[in-house]
C-alpha cells in the first residue's frame, strides 16, 4: 500500500492553517459566530487530509499559531501595561506564550496522520482529537482551559447538551461539523458518508433543543435579592497606599445604594491590603451589615496567623458565614514559577499580590439565609469540572474577578462567556462581581437578567432564584464525552486497520491472465 502523501505542502497551506485558526476567535464572545468555528474546523480537517505525521502536526501548529495570536494575545496588556515591561521583552513574551499554546494543541492533533486514511475514521477521529486537545490544555502547566469551540455555541440549540456532558460535548459536534464538511469536500464519492454526518448533527441539534426544555435542577420558594459593586478603580491607583481611605469610603458610598439588598458583593481584592491590616474597618462593617440584616462578600488578601500563607479570598460579613481561599492560583499573577530566579528581573515577576498559596481542596460553602453559595474567584471559573464539584451542592454560584489586568480586550469578554456557560451545566444561577466589568446575573440557562457595561462605576441589583439539585454533568463532569472520544478514536483505527488489511489482500491476491 502507498504511503499517505502530503496533499498540500509549502508556506501556502501554512498560512491557509495560520488564517484557519485566526478566524476561529470570531466564533466566541464578542462576536459569537458560531458558523465561523465550524468553518475554520473544516479548513484544518481538510488541510489535514491524508498527511503523514509531520503534515498533520505543522498544519495543527500554525492553525494553533492563528489561534492563539488572536484569541489569547490579550496578555501583553498584562505584560507591557501593567508589568512595565518595555515593547519588545512584552511582545516576545507574548509570542512565546503564543507559541506554546500552540504547541500543545497541536500534538494531539498530530495522531489524526494515523487516521486519515479512511473518509469513516477520519470525520469521527477529528473531533475526537480536538476534545482530547482542549482536555489537555486544560490541565498541563496548571492549564489554560481557555479558546475552547463549545463556548461559541452558548446561545444556540447545542447549549442543550452542556447540562448533560459539558462544553467539551459542545466542541465536539462543532468540531464534528467541520469535519463532516471538509469530507464533503474531499471526493464526490464521499458524498454519502458526509450526508449521514450532516444528518447526526440535525438529530443532535434537535436533541439539544429538547434538553433546553428540561429543567434539570428544581428552584427553591423564594428569591434572594442580590447587589454587586463595579468600582472601575484603575489599578495603578488601587495599589497606592495613598488612597486606600479614598477606596474604602467609595465602597461605603455604593454600598448604601443597595440598601434592601439581602446579599451585597464586593470583587476581588476589593480592599488591596491584607484583611489583618484593616482589621477595624472590617470589624465595622460586619457590625453595620449585621444591624441591617445583610450577607456581605468581600474580595480581600488574607493571611494565616500560624503559616504565614497568604491567600485570595472571600470573606463574609453581617449575616453569612463562611469564607473561601482560591485554590487554583494563575502562574506569575498569583505566584511566580522559579521565583528565586524571576523576583526582581522585571516588573512583571513582582506584580502586587503575587505571593499566594492555594487555598485547601475541600472547602466549606459560605452560607447566608439557607443559600448555599459555591465560589470561584477569577480565574477557576474557566475550569469546568472545579466549578462543578464546588457547586454541586450549593444554590448558586459565586465569582469574583479582577479583569482590569487586561484592559479593553477579548479577555474579559470570553471570560465572561465562561461564567454563562458554568450557569448553565450546573443549572445554578450565578452572580459575577468585577472590578470594572463585566459584573452580571446570570440565571441558570446561562441568560443573562442584569449586567453593569465594562468600565462603569455603578452598582448591580437584581433577584437571584437558588436552585437545588445536580445536573448529569455535576455529577460526572467532562468523563463521558472523554471517554466517548476514547471510544470513536478506537472504533477509527479500527476502520483503517480493516482497510488496510482489504488494501494488503488486493496487492498480494494473485492476478489470474486470461489469453
Amino acid at each position: 500500500m502507498k504511503p499517505p502523501t502530503q496533499n498540500k505542502s509549502g508556506l501556502g497551506a501554512d498560512l491557509t492553517a495560520f488564517a484557519c485558526g485566526a478566524v476561529m476567535p470570531l466564533t466566541l464572545a464578542p462576536l459569537n459566530w458560531w458558523l465561523a468555528g465550524i468553518l475554520s474546523c473544516a479548513g484544518l480537517a481538510a488541510l489535514m487530509q491524508k498527511m503523514p505525521l509531520t503534515g498533520c502536526f505543522r498544519r495543527s501548529f500554525w492553525y494553533g499559531t492563528g489561534m492563539f495570536a488572536i484569541g489569547a494575545s490579550w496578555v501583553y496588556n498584562s505584560i507591557h501595561d501593567f508589568g512595565n515591561a518595555p515593547v519588545p521583552l512584552a511582545a516576545t513574551l507574548t509570542a512565546l506564550f503564543v507559541l506554546l499554546l500552540a504547541l500543545l494543541f497541536a500534538l494531539p492533533l498530530s495522531l489524526f496522520s494515523t487516521l486519515n486514511r479512511d473518509a469513516r475514521a477520519a470525520v469521527v477521529a477529528f473531533p475526537s482529537l480536538w476534545i482530547v486537545s482542549e482536555w489537555f490544555r486544560g490541565w498541563v502547566f496548571t492549564g489554560f482551559p481557555w479558546l475552547y469551540l463549545g463556548y461559541g455555541f452558548i446561545d444556540t440549540p447545542l447549549a442543550g447538551w452542556a447540562p448533560i456532558a459539558g462544553v467539551l460535548a459542545i466542541s465536539w459536534v462543532a468540531a464534528f461539523s467541520g469535519a463532516a464538511i471538509a469530507l464533503l469536500m474531499r471526493s464526490h464519492r464521499h458524498r454519502k458518508p458526509a450526508a449521514a454526518s450532516i444528518f447526526l448533527v440535525s438529530l443532535v441539534l434537535v436533541a439539544g433543543l429538547f434538553f433546553n426544555r428540561i429543567e434539570w435542577t428544581d428552584p427553591s420558594e423564594k428569591t434572594i435579592t442580590a447587589g454587586s459593586i463595579q468600582p472601575a478603580v484603575p489599578l495603578a491607583a488601587k495599589w497606592n497606599p495613598a488612597n486606600l481611605e479614598d477606596i474604602l469610603a467609595l465602597y461605603l458610598r455604593q454600598t448604601r445604594l443597595l440598601e434592601g439588598s439581602e446579599l451585597v458583593i464586593w470583587p476581588e481584592s476589593a480592599i488591596p491590603r491584607v484583611a489583618s491590616e484593616v482589621q477595624g474597618f472590617l470589624q465595622t462593617l460586619h457590625q453595620r451589615a449585621t444591624r441591617s440584616g445583610l450577607s456581605l462578600l468581600v474580595g480581600i488578601p488574607t493571611i494565616d496567623a500560624e503559616t504565614g500563607d497568604y491567600y485570595n479570598s472571600v470573606i463574609s460579613l453581617g449575616v453569612a458565614t463562611g469564607s473561601y481561599h482560591k485554590q487554583h492560583l494563575v502562574p506569575f499573577g498569583e505566584y511566580v514559577p522559579l521565583e528565586q530566579w524571576l523576583r526582581g528581573t522585571i516588573d512583571f515577576f513582582d506584580l502586587p499580590m503575587s505571593s499566594f498559596s492555594p487555598g485547601a481542596k475541600k472547602q466549606n460553602l459560605i452560607e447566608t439565609k439557607g443559600v448555599k453559595i459555591a465560589t470561584a474567584i477569577c480565574y477557576e471559573i474557566a475550569f469546568p469540572g472545579l466549578v462543578a464539584e464546588i457547586a454541586g451542592s450549593a444554590n448558586m454560584i459565586l465569582t469574583v474577578s479582577n479583569d482590569s489586568w487586561f484592559g479593553d480586550s477579548l479577555g474579559p469578554k470570553q471570560h465572561f462567556e465562561m461564567a454563562r456557560m458554568r450557569a448553565l451545566e450546573n443549572s445554578k444561577p450565578v452572580l459575577r462581581s468585577t472590578n470594572d466589568g463585566i459584573s452580571a446575573i446570570i440565571d441558570h440557562r446561562g441568560n443573562i437578567t442584569a449586567v453593569i457595561p465594562a468600565f462603569e462605576r455603578t452598582v448591580l441589583k437584581g433577584a437571584i432564584l437558588p436552585r437545588q439539585g445536580t445536573t448529569p454533568f455535576g455529577r460526572w463532569g467532562s468523563g463521558p464525552i472523554l471517554v466517548f472520544s476514547l471510544l470513536m478514536l478506537l472504533t477509527a483505527g479500527g476502520i483503517n486497520l480493516r482497510g488496510r488489511a482489504r488494501a494488503d489482500r488486493k496487492v498480494n491476491s494473485p492476478q489470474v491472465l486470461r489469453p
